[in-house]
């Protein structure tokens, strides 16, 4: 079984990754790793040829060549982004209103819906429908799991180019407003609770939130805390609006909402690596390779390496899919081909729990609050127009400009011309999009 890892984030995610495949599931497969960096592909192989020593098994390998990495794949793992940090300050600037031409749009600078979120989109998928024409090639029927942000979105460019497609996110369990958090609000330990959140990705609820010993729903307390102000405003107005409580980053969910008065978004988010963060891990690297996984230090780099691992396992995912296995997870991507939340359409594109039996993905029937459910169509409706609209579609483009529920109380054609000359802005990595022609 071949893996093709692809991305700008693999590094960051390589430690884990290997540890899955061939300690965790003992898999006598090859992982081949796209690098453009001769010093990053020499130390990749270094290290993959220490991790598969110790396991006993598998073969690790990186090159330069996207058709090498890619050709007879079985798997592809997607995790990349092309310039992040410092194309979204471009985005930010430009829609900041210095100059008499910008367009005044502060709010817009997202990450996910609105302005920022579309060009971002386009951004992303010049690289992934680029990708995608080498897949057609090399590995046509590869599955591939994506961690490309924004996830959704990445998924759909996938599945629009006839690719079998999941993703995952970072997860909805961390952080204040995240499960972990609500749990600490609750006195509750998060293994003796059992939560079911669902919606798109990025905007997940609570459905359901039981206590696994005694199966009371803890969903009362967690609503009449968020009602009283406890968990936040914005979580308080949602619950208001929508009769569920939002779980995960809250700048997450506003992001995909019309602007809120009281609410900014981030004017630096974190979409890459940090440098620090990077030299440590490299640093643990070269040593676990040089030292080896039997060796004291090496196996202390290793386990620092792997504690601060990203939560999303795709290797998990990618071989209950392949090789027809078992799997629950709490939060996968995929579109809503089996009525996993029963009042969205089949070809939403969907964040919830996951139950595959055989490699083959059982029905929840879940379902969401109206208020919410109508919601997360607008907002799964523009976030596939965005989808298609990296192919270098100007009519999806068009309307996915008019449908965005984060562009809520704007001028729609003066979004879509600050658009228009943001795409100019950035022209020379989206090498998709030409002049517009006059109408």
């Amino acid at each position: 079984m071949k893996f093709a890892l692809i991305g700008q984030d693999i590094p960051s995610l390589l430690p884990a990754l290997l540890a899955d495949l061939f300690f965790a599931h003992r898999e006598e497969a090859e992982a081949v790793i796209l690098e453009r960096n001769e010093a990053m592909r020499d130390l990749a192989e270094r290290y993959g040829l220490a991790v598969t020593k110790r396991a006993g098994c598998g073969h690790v390998t990186a090159t330069a060549n996207r058709a090498e990495a890619l050709r007879d794949a079985d798997c592809v793992i997607y995790a990349g982004e092309p310039m992040a940090s410092s194309r979204f300050r471009m985005d930010r600037e430009a829609l900041s209103g210095v100059d008499d031409d910008d367009a005044g749009l502060c709010d817009q600078a997202r990450t996910l819906g609105g302005i920022g979120g579309l060009m971002r989109t386009l951004r992303q998928g010049d690289a992934v429908y680029d990708l995608c024409d080498a897949m057609q090639i090399q590995c046509p029927h590869a599955l591939v799991i994506t961690l490309g942000e924004p996830v959704g979105r990445t998924v759909e460019m996938f599945r629009s180019r006839g690719f079998t497609a999941w993703g995952l996110t970072a997860g909805w369990r961390k952080g204040a407003a995240g499960l972990l958090g609500l749990c600490g609000r609750l006195g509750a330990k998060p293994e003796d609770v059992e939560a079911v959140a669902a919606g798109l990705p990025h905007f997940t609820f609570l459905t359901a939130l039981r206590d696994r010993k005694t199966g009371r729903s803890l969903l009362p307390i967690l609503e009449e805390q968020t009602q009283a102000g406890e968990n936040g405003h914005l979580a308080q107005r949602w619950l208001d609006m929508f009769g569920a409580v939002s779980v995960g980053d809250v700048g997450d969910h506003a992001a995909l909402m019309p602007a809120q008065e009281d609410y900014e978004p981030d004017p630096e988010p974190s979409l890459s690596e940090p440098v620090e963060k990077r030299k440590e891990r490299i640093l643990r690297m070269n040593t676990a390779a040089e030292k080896g996984l039997r060796d004291p230090e090496g196996q202390a780099a290793q386990l620092l390496l792997l504690s601060t691992a990203p939560a999303a396992r795709p290797v998990q995912l990618a071989l209950a899919l392949l090789e027809k296995r078992d799997l629950e997870l709490d939060a996968a991507v995929r579109a809503n081909t089996n009525r996993v939340i029963a009042n969205l359409p089949r070809e939403a594109i969907i964040e919830a729990p996951l139950t595959l039996k055989d490699g083959i993905e059982q029905s929840k029937g879940i379902t969401l609050p109206g208020a919410l459910a109508d919601l997360c169509l607008d907002i799964d409706d523009a976030g596939r127009l965005a989808a298609h609209a990296a192919s270098g579609d100007r009519e999806a483009l068009r309307e996915c400009v008019e449908l965005d529920p984060a562009l809520g109380g704007l001028d729609r054609l003066y979004c879509l011309d600050a658009v228009n000359r943001m795409i100019g802005m950035h022209s020379d990595i989206l090498s998709r999009w030409g002049e517009e022609e006059d109408d």
